[in-house]
């Protein structure tokens, strides 16, 4: 349930619900560049199993994970301020206290404590999603279906191949109890289940 807004009463709980399609249509209304509502989706997706799996909200975690890089566009200049547009956009969109945190804080510049499940899976989802579809287009049918869970831990080691998906990020799911084989096998196998919205 989304928490109310500072200063709104609590009949308006309801109101400040966002639904997936809305996200998605915010998205796609903020962000033009296709690959990275890929990614947004990518991300969405492993959030979402990933809740399912820590017995968490998999609407929550799904939304946190669509929108996490919504001001991507208008910050790719300025990393100071990556997620912190976001997070203020979606604050006066109305989404709730937990989903706007998580997404300030996966953007690990600003040196903000990850303190929720929340914010601390969204933080190593983001780059496993990118090493996923790293690993997934150097294959020769550069098909999600044809890669493997220990093939992407074997790509999870070489610190040259996709350099830009933080690795130390990833490995700190282990913070919450989830092994690093186990996470790759529960991102691989929800991008997998939406290979054609990504096109791989």
């Amino acid at each position: 349930m989304t928490k109310p807004i500072a200063g709104q009463s609590s009949d308006k709980i309801e109101t400040l619900i966002m639904t997936r399609t809305d996200g998605l249509n915010l998205l796609k209304q903020k962000i033009q560049n296709l690959n990275l509502i890929k990614h947004c989706l990518a991300v969405e997706a492993v959030m979402a199993a990933l809740a399912e799996h820590l017995k968490q909200d998999k609407e929550i975690w799904g939304l946190a994970g669509l929108l996490h890089d919504i001001d991507y566009e208008i910050t790719k200049d300025k990393p100071n301020e990556h997620s912190l547009k976001g997070s203020a956009m979606l604050m006066e969109l109305g989404l709730s206290e937990e989903i706007c945190y998580a997404v300030k804080v996966h953007n690990e510049i600003h040196g903000l404590p990850r303190l929720s499940l929340l914010d601390k899976c969204l933080y190593a989802v983001d780059p496993l999603a990118g090493l996923i579809t790293a690993a997934a287009l150097i294959l020769p049918s550069k098909k999600l279906n044809d890669l493997t869970t220990e093939s992407v831990s074997k790509r999870f080691k070489e610190s040259r191949f996709a350099a830009g998906a933080n690795r130390q990020a990833i490995k700190s799911i282990e913070s919450v109890g989830v092994v690093l084989e186990q996470f790759i096998e529960i991102g691989l196998r929800a991008m997998q289940m939406i290979a054609a919205d990504l096109e791989l």
